[in-house]
């Protein structure tokens, strides 16, 4: 059976439904123009074939996270999260995530470095995966307020796969519950 096939993929890259659904991709930048970056990289999803509608938060201000927790002393991120609704499978909108990443500076240098941009596949529909190249939902994303606050803003009836509801989720996170 073909990679493609395998992974439920027609010719054009379109997962096997033809039905729409809505990804969250999280965006991330402390380095640069951060605001800059993030529309650039806004207006990239926009053009990406199969992709029919974007819509993104209001992007905020996080402190970054190091593997050792949070650094106060390093540049802080401005943080986004669009719904993208597209007919891509979900392996095929993480490569096109990293390309546009790329073409905006990233480098992989460091795990949880300073970045030009980031953008994760937080949640897919439908779609939960623990492929090594490609982690439904997010491993951290139930960690990450600047992930699920966002996501609130633009999706109030959002659910983490795995963990509920995000109101649920955020409440939880930030002690609220």
């Amino acid at each position: 059976m073909s990679r493609r096939l395998a992974q439920g993929l027609g010719d054009d890259g379109a997962s096997d439904t033809s039905e729409p659904v809505a990804a969250v991709v999280a965006l991330g930048a402390n380095l640069g123009d951060r605001a800059a970056t993030m529309e650039s990289a806004v207006q990239a999803l926009r053009a990406l074939p199969l992709v029919t509608g974007v819509v993104v938060s209001t992007p905020i201000e996080s402190i970054a996270v190091r593997v050792t927790g949070p650094d106060a002393a390093a540049p802080s991120y401005l943080n986004a999260v669009a719904l993208v609704t597209t007919r891509l499978a979900p392996s095929v909108l993480l490569s096109y995530l990293h390309a546009i990443e790329a073409r905006h500076g990233r480098e992989r240098r460091e795990r949880w470095g300073d970045r030009t941009l980031d953008l994760d596949l937080i949640a897919y529909p439908g779609v939960t995966s623990a492929d090594a190249a490609l982690i439904l939902p997010h491993p951290r994303a139930a960690e990450r307020d600047f992930v699920l606050g966002p996501w609130l803003e633009i999706d109030p009836d959002a659910e983490l796969a795995g963990y509920g509801r995000v109101d649920e989720v955020l409440a939880h996170l930030r002690g609220d519950a």
